[in-house]
């Protein structure tokens, strides 16, 4: 499955400094092409969602509100609308549609924004800093100045936009007095919180470029990083505009990818008041589920999916309890699921396997697969990096917090699911034919072309009657690999249950495994179905995956059987 959304423009440049000034078109929150493309869903009914039930576990990001479950790609995009709308409600606080008018300048060195709408007027700044070469250029909007890695952005050849999330909303304010531009606008009073009003300068800034005539930056290659609480912000901008073609949260803890469910359990984290109070960071609707998670509709898997299928590159701390990083692997594992039931697995990657614990520094452990992100998703070379690195100190298991199924979406020709944001360009070579249960998140279909440190793991397979289990290898690196084990039916009936014994090389530790329940982590180990992926339709199979350290040796004996 390849996603696409515009033609390519030829990088041509112009030597001497100039500013371009435009007006964007009165537009109301359904029509005209920058609403349409900011939100592909606006014509998608929302039934009222009413009082959710209470879910202690995340919510299954595929059930629709009127019961039924999405079954075709094409579905995603108004189950995305719906995802939207809880989380507008019930976290951040509502987006507001296109305003009236945009007006603005792009040059070489800096960006001016003025909004216009619903009477009221603001405007605010950011600045620009072009690569070496020749333009125009895709750029990535940095929030805040701290913890991202701009040597990287543009030696890739990405500009960089240093956007002041503080001139669109302040923090140290009360709730009740809320100051920026935004809230210059659409009243100090708003309830929509502080990420969601830089969420909303991100894409005043992206009406600028798109008006800009292209000379200096490309308008349909833009992508957003920030660390700490301007990653929170990197996150949410990513999940609101489907123009942004890759989203690099960094370290964004509490109110950012961490799952909310969990964050709440998880010793040592920034609890959900205390993310709530430190700052109007979230919705003031948010106030009411902080001491009950469980009562929220969505959770932040469900956003990552609203992502989906664009680029998307999380960063973790494991060092730092306070960020919450077990949290965050859940929250980033739950939305891949999203992403492998559209067909693009490859394009989300998570790395929290990093060693050094200082708060928002630039490493080297992502120096390779930032690069490559960029280089996919902003300037269509190469492929997406597709791996996740989750630290064996802060590993969540996904399947304590699931009771849901990931489906086999079929592509039933109707158009992209909610994409907007260019080609895919790791996709890795079409959908898994029999992927039923939820494939490991990484899955590229290949090797990791960024790989530098060992032989890849070889296919292996094993037989015992009812099942067959095989192993291909989906990332390696020096000291550790990424598998992946198909549990394949071959039977005329369903089956009910299944094991996979499995045999790792000397050495071989496995720090990670989701979508199984393990038992021993090196020598023999024995992996069975969770309780939702245990029934196994004739022909069909599903699929776990797993990280071990060690050296790439594909594991050994591999046997399945089912009772």
């Amino acid at each position: 499955m390849r996603f696409h959304r515009h033609r390519r423009r030829p990088r041509a440049w112009a030597a001497a400094a100039f500013a371009a000034v435009f007006t964007l078109a009165t537009l109301g929150p359904q029509t005209g092409a920058a609403a349409q493309d900011e939100f592909d869903g606006a014509d998608c009914p929302v039934p009222d969602p009413g009082q959710s039930a209470s879910q202690a576990r995340l919510p299954d990001p595929f059930a629709k509100l009127d019961g039924t479950r999405v079954t075709t790609t094409s579905e995603w995009r108004c189950r995305r609308a719906e995802i939207k709308e809880l989380a507008e409600s019930s976290v951040y606080g509502q987006k507001p549609a296109p305003p009236d008018s945009v007006t603005g300048t792009v040059s070489q060195s800096s960006i001016t924004v003025s909004v216009t709408d619903q009477g009221r007027s603001a405007s605010f700044t950011a600045g620009v800093d072009l690569p070496s070469g020749s333009g125009p250029f895709p750029a990535v909007v940095v929030l805040g100045g701290m913890g991202a890695d701009t040597a990287t952005i543009k030696s890739s050849g990405a500009a960089v936009i240093s956007f002041d999330p503080y001139e669109v909303g302040q923090e140290g304010t009360s709730r009740s007095n809320k100051q920026g531009a935004f809230y210059s606008i659409y009243g100090s009073s708003s309830d929509t919180g502080l990420l969601m009003a830089w969420s909303w300068g991100v894409s005043r800034i992206i009406d600028v470029i798109e008006q800009s005539g292209g000379t200096v930056l490309q308008a349909d290659d833009t992508g957003v990083t920030g660390c700490s609480r301007f990653g929170k912000g990197a996150f949410v901008a990513g999940a609101f505009d489907q123009r942004i073609d890759l989203t690099m949260p960094v370290e964004s803890g509490t109110g950012g990818v961490p799952a909310f469910r969990s964050v709440a359990q998880e010793d040592g984290a920034q609890p959900l008041s205390s993310a709530y109070d430190e700052q109007p960071w979230l919705g003031d609707a948010f106030g009411s589920y902080t001491g009950n998670p469980a009562a929220l509709p969505v959770d932040t898997h469900e956003i990552v999916g609203m992502v989906a299928p664009r680029g998307l590159f999380i960063m973790e701390n494991p060092h730092v309890d306070w960020l919450g990083a077990t949290s965050g692997s859940v929250g980033a594992l739950g939305g891949a699921e999203v992403y492998k039931a559209l067909g693009a697995g490859q394009n989300i990657s998570y790395h929290s396997d990093v060693q050094d614990g200082t708060h928002c520094a630039s490493r080297s452990e992502w120096r390779g697969p930032l690069q490559q992100s960029i280089e996919a998703f902003l300037l269509d070379q190469g492929s997406a990096p597709g791996v996740f690195r989750v630290s064996p100190s802060e590993s969540g298991d996904l399947s304590r917090w699931r009771d849901w199924q990931t489906p086999t979406l079929t592509d039933d020709g109707g158009g992209d699911p909610g994409d907007g944001g260019g080609d895919d360009p790791g996709d890795g070579g079409g959908d898994d034919p029999g992927d039923g249960g939820g494939d490991d998140p990484g899955d590229g279909g290949g090797d990791d072309p960024g790989d530098g440190g060992g032989d890849d793991p070889g296919d292996g397979g094993g037989t015992s009657g009812a099942c067959t289990a095989e192993f291909r290898s989906v990332n390696s690196w020096s000291g550790g690999y990424q598998g992946e084990v198909s549990v394949n039916n071959t039977t005329s009936g369903a089956l009910n249950g299944w094991t996979v014994d499995m045999t790792l090389a000397s050495g071989q530790s496995i720090s990670n495994l989701w979508n199984g329940e393990h038992s021993g982590s090196s020598g023999t180990v024995t992996v069975t179905n969770t309780p939702w992926n245990g029934t196994v339709p004739a022909g069909g199979s599903v699929t776990f995956g797993f990280v071990a350290g060690g050296s790439a040796t594909a594991p050994s004996d591999l046997t399945c059987t089912s009772p």
